[in-house]
């Protein structure tokens, strides 16, 4: 059995938190913390309103991607690949949308599975779970920013300056 070291190039580094992009949203910035805990990544999102296309589950929301700002909200839709019962860390469970998402993250893009959630009060509009850094990401505790940072202007932006 083979092992695997930081070293491997097949590995993408990545830090406890990242910029992530989100290409097919329309959002090029978004802090996210890299949540090895959670298995599936969940997006901040609201106004969510479900409905049916051609016989499938779509569901149209918004997203705020600045961090304690409704700034710049962000209209779109998704096809609902699933509805799944979330644990969150404080022990509460509830019933969330499931939609498939592009992420850009340390300079790659992967599709991943995207629980849309109410997440004003949280510290990060977006968390990347497990689910997506299995498609070739190690993470450094250690590290923050690893696939570097939007420009001060939009760093200020997200601080709400």
């Amino acid at each position: 059995m083979a092992t695997t070291t930081l070293a491997d190039p097949s590995y993408t580094l990545t830090g406890w938190r990242e910029w992530v992009g989100l290409p097919e949203v329309g959002v090029p910035w978004v802090k996210a913390k890299i949540d090895t805990g959670a298995r599936t990544s969940a997006l901040h999102a609201f106004d969510v309103q479900e409905t049916t296309r051609d016989g499938e589950r779509w569901v149209r929301f918004s997203v705020h991607p600045w961090q304690a700002s409704d700034d710049d909200a962000v209209e779109t839709e998704a096809r609902v690949l699933d509805e799944r019962e979330v644990r969150s860390s404080s022990g509460h469970t509830e019933v969330r949308l499931v939609v498939p998402m592009a992420l850009t993250l340390v300079g790659r893009t992967v599709t991943a599975e995207v629980t849309l959630s109410r997440r004003d009060e949280m510290g990060f509009r977006m968390l990347v779970g497990r689910e997506a850094l299995r498609q070739g990401y190690v993470v450094d505790p250690s590290r923050s920013y690893a696939g570097g940072r939007p420009p001060l202007a939009l760093r200020r932006r997200n601080r709400g300056r």
